[in-house]
């Protein structure tokens, strides 16, 4: 105790006598480490202006655990194929797994998952408002993968349900996320754009079970333009901080189009924010209120108190499904974009008026717990969307579409964004799947991408990485 109190003493003094200085945290910046091809012909069709392997609310479509990296995707012939390396390596092993593309909808993506209860490796396919296709791999198969073959035969059949475990006949956006527990959460929308609620099942290593829904489509919403009775809440993303709370951004769309100012635009508007501190089972705004309660007929609603956290109409073509996150001491950031009013007070063509005047902004919760946003000076030019990651010491970096790479330091307050890497040498398509997990791994950026092409020509999909600060 005595040494421990002696080096804590010096330890402040050191910090308070003049000329001693700590060591600062370096800024943001990125090295690229190469590039790998998963497929040299991987499907390509442009569908609601994204493609299905690489539309970045996917969650996930590439990602890293003990040691080794897992990316899924559909190839020239439409079938889904999971791959892995060890991290960092040039080689990817690949598997084929016994199920095809059902159409030419870039909303079928493939997500996968991890239940660290037992080492299962999970996989959510191919579903828009209908049915969806499910495989899980043996137990332990991520636990040891030095050890266990990367065959087909460690891969059981593929189901419409989970386990048995039917959900809904409407079910899109899967998104799966580990509970700091180690159960495995999915979490999915059931219902259609404009008409639809989130929900949440969770596998605990025995079987899945349906927590339920937990948002809701009714209640009225109304604008200057006009109200509607029906909507859904699109999530930016679902994730647990560093001590277990589980945060959610999202947008709003409403089904009605009598909300907007110009029929070519898109209905979404607000950014709103809640979370949970039990594991998904109730919910509460950013007060610490509770506005909903999963698996009840009391969910988020439209009409609930204090769930805006940065209010914008419908005539801006704000962007769904963007991107979040959490820093190091749990504070929730998020990346949202759309057309700023000086450029106009009403979007007539969502894509077109994304591409010409579409910016980011940073929104964040800092630790006095207000909200701050910053408008990133990079234009998007693109109407897609953009991913948020967040390095060791908490600096902030944003991917936009065909791979460019903005970054701001946590030291400025994130007043500093600048342009680190233009992706010119990419020829990215578009949106770019990011590997969460690896950032939290080893100090890399690594994502997923796909190279331009036309019409429904395969082309070559690749994940490039990039060193952080270490």
């Amino acid at each position: 105790m005595r040494r421990r109190t002696v080096l804590a003493s010096a330890m402040l003094a050191a910090m308070a006598t003049p000329g001693i200085a700590r060591a600062a945290s370096p800024g943001p910046s990125v090295t690229q480490q190469g590039t790998t091809r998963l497929d040299a012909q991987a499907v390509y069709f442009v569908s609601y202006d994204g493609l299905v392997n690489n539309n970045s609310f996917q969650k996930n479509g590439l990602f890293t655990y003990k040691g080794h990296q897992y990316a899924a995707w559909y190839t020239a012939t439409r079938e889904a194929v999971v791959a892995r390396r060890v991290l960092g390596g040039a080689t990817w092993s690949t598997v084929t797994l016994p199920h095809r593309l059902k159409s030419d909808d870039s909303h079928n993506v493939i997500s996968m998952g991890v239940s660290k209860t037992d080492g299962r490796l999970h996989l959510n396919m191919d579903s828009h408002s209908d049915g969806f296709f499910y495989v899980k791999s043996v137990t332990g198969l991520l636990d040891n993968p030095g050890t266990t073959a990367w065959t087909s035969s460690v891969f059981g059949a593929v189901q419409t349900t989970l386990d048995g475990l039917a959900l809904t006949s409407q079910f899109t956006y899967p998104q799966f996320v580990s509970t700091p527990e180690g159960r495995l959460q999915l979490s999915y929308r059931a219902g259609i754009s404009g008409n639809g609620r989130n929900a949440l099942a969770e596998y605990d290593g025995a079987a899945w079970t349906a927590l339920g829904e937990w948002s809701s489509s009714t209640g009225t919403y109304a604008g200057s333009h006009g109200s509607s009775t029906a909507r859904n809440m699109y999530l930016h993303g679902i994730d647990y901080d560093v001590s277990g709370r589980l945060h959610s951004f999202f947008t709003w769309r409403e089904q009605n189009a009598a909300v907007m100012c110009d029929g070519g635009g898109i209905t979404n508007h607000d950014t709103g924010y809640v979370y949970s501190t039990d594991r998904g089972r109730t919910w509460r705004n950013d007060a610490g209120t509770v506005v909903g309660t999963t698996g009840t007929s009391d969910t988020v609603a439209v009409t609930d108190a204090g769930l805006v956290v940065d209010p914008l109409n419908p005539d801006h073509s704000l962007m769904n499904q963007e991107s979040q996150t959490t820093d190091s001491t749990g504070l929730p950031h998020a990346v949202i974009s759309y057309v700023p009013g000086r450029f106009g007070q009403c979007t007539t063509d969502y894509v077109a008026d994304r591409t010409a005047h579409g910016r980011a902004f940073h929104l964040r919760k800092n630790s006095s717990g207000g909200w701050q946003k910053t408008e990133i000076p990079v234009p998007l030019n693109s109407s897609q969307r953009t991913k948020l990651v967040l390095d060791r010491y908490d600096n902030a970096y944003a991917v936009f579409p065909h791979g460019r790479i903005a970054g701001a330091s946590k030291a400025s307050g994130y007043t500093d964004w600048s342009l680190l890497y233009d992706g010119g040498d990419l020829n990215a398509f578009g949106e770019v799947v990011i590997d969460e997990s690896r950032v939290r791994a080893d100090d890399v950026l690594s994502f997923m991408y796909q190279e331009k092409s036309s019409g429904t020509t395969p082309s070559a999909l690749h994940v490039v990485d990039f060193a952080l600060p270490a």
